[in-house]
């Protein structure tokens, strides 16, 4: 209860009320050294008071390592970032920069120091550990934001309508065995699930390639899990299967189905399968199939990606994907406490890959370009009479 003026004080008066051998007895039953005690007695001999709020004499005490040392910062500063404000040669630059590394070099440059004050020093000046973050997304498109106008205006006129709006786009494939899968789940105390050392597999093994639809006024999931390529041909047969389990039951007077999708992949805009397979899809259900593509390298922002598969993530993490029927089961229990519900099947259909459509194929597409970026936006109805 006592800060360090008040112990000493109070020691050194027990030393001098006992007399000859007072600073040994109170030594050996407080543990204060007998310098201290001999300061306190001192101190009291003197009867000067020290400031208020005061336990030493101003100018006490060891001064900071970096006031004995004023070029320790900057050499650290320099360590921590070689590229933008010091040596680009510098022998940490392609190293590993643990406080430890940190604390050897320096040293090395004559500045000695512990790592354990390295680390005290770098959280002193606003510096933590950080991982990468996925930001840079190269060349933006000069009319990215005016797509992205344009996508929020069609599908919030669409869901005005009761019209069926989906988000779609293959979710990561996704290896069938005992492999790794990251995240961690709750088990026992040292007891793991193990699973293989490797996951550098052949090409035999097994791989599921989730396709996911998003109902985006409805917020409910809809994933086929293929077994053989992630084609154009399977991106729409996975369309299909949703309209026909889900879509036509939910929307029975629907005229038009609108789909977002990512600007690549088996749905990319450039895909001529992909808009073979639509006009079939339009053809069979009578809808004018709408679609409107994310500018190149803006996948984030596609609502099946947020909205589905990072809650399918979530719901499978730290569990092994031994076998398909762990993935279906994993896939269709994922919830959400907004209300999100997802239905999974298995796709065991063949989709050959490398297929070519030719021009005369594409001119039975009924394609319809928007004014504004037709690459991007467009619309597929219905083949008629003339079509054919």
């Amino acid at each position: 209860m006592l800060d360090e003026r008040a112990r000493r004080i109070v020691a050194a008066n027990e030393a001098l009320s006992l007399g000859y051998g007072g600073v040994c007895a109170v030594q050996r039953a407080c543990g204060l050294s007998r310098v201290t005690i001999a300061k306190g007695m001192r101190e009291i001999a003197e009867g000067r008071a020290l400031p208020e709020g005061r336990i030493r004499k101003a100018g006490a005490g060891r001064k900071r390592i970096t006031e004995r040392d004023p070029g320790l910062l900057p050499a650290l500063d320099r360590l921590i970032e070689p590229a933008t404000r010091g040596d680009p040669e510098s022998p940490l630059r392609w190293i590993c920069k643990s406080t430890q590394t940190l604390a050897q070099e320096l040293t090395r440059q004559k500045h000695p120091v512990c790592a354990v004050k390295v680390g005290q020093l770098l959280h002193a000046q606003q510096y933590s550990l950080q991982s990468n973050r996925k930001t840079e997304e190269g060349d933006e498109h000069p009319d990215r934001d005016a797509q992205f106008g344009y996508i929020n205006e069609h599908v919030k006129t669409a869901l005005g309508k009761n019209l069926p709006v989906i988000s779609v786009d293959t979710k990561k494939k996704e290896l069938i065995g005992n492999y790794v899968n990251t995240g961690r789940q709750w088990l026992r105390a040292k007891a793991p699930t193990k699973v293989n050392g490797h996951d550098f597999p052949s090409p035999d093994v097994p791989r599921a390639y989730p396709y996911g639809i998003y109902d985006i006024g409805r917020n409910t999931g809809f994933v086929n899990v293929g077994t053989d390529h992630d084609t154009g041909a399977f991106a729409v047969a996975s369309i299909r299967g949703w309209w026909r389990a889900k879509g036509r039951l939910l929307y029975p007077a629907a005229t038009r189905l609108l789909i977002t999708a990512d600007g690549g992949g088996s749905n990319g805009y450039r895909l001529r399968l992909w808009k073979v397979a639509l006009q079939k899809l339009a053809d069979e259900t009578g809808l004018a199939v709408s679609v409107c593509h994310f500018p190149p390298g803006t996948s984030k922002w596609n609502k099946v990606e947020h909205r589905l598969f990072s809650f399918i993530s979530s719901n499978w993490r730290g569990e092994p994907l031994r076998d398909y029927e762990t993935i279906v089961n994993l896939i269709s229990r994922t919830t959400t406490v907004s209300g999100l519900t997802v239905t999974c099947r298995l796709d065991r259909r063949k989709y050959a890959t490398g297929k070519r459509v030719s021009d005369e194929e594409m001119t039975h597409v009924n394609l319809q370009p928007a004014a504004f970026h037709g690459e991007w936006n467009y619309t597929i109805r219905p083949c008629g009479a003339s079509c054919l």
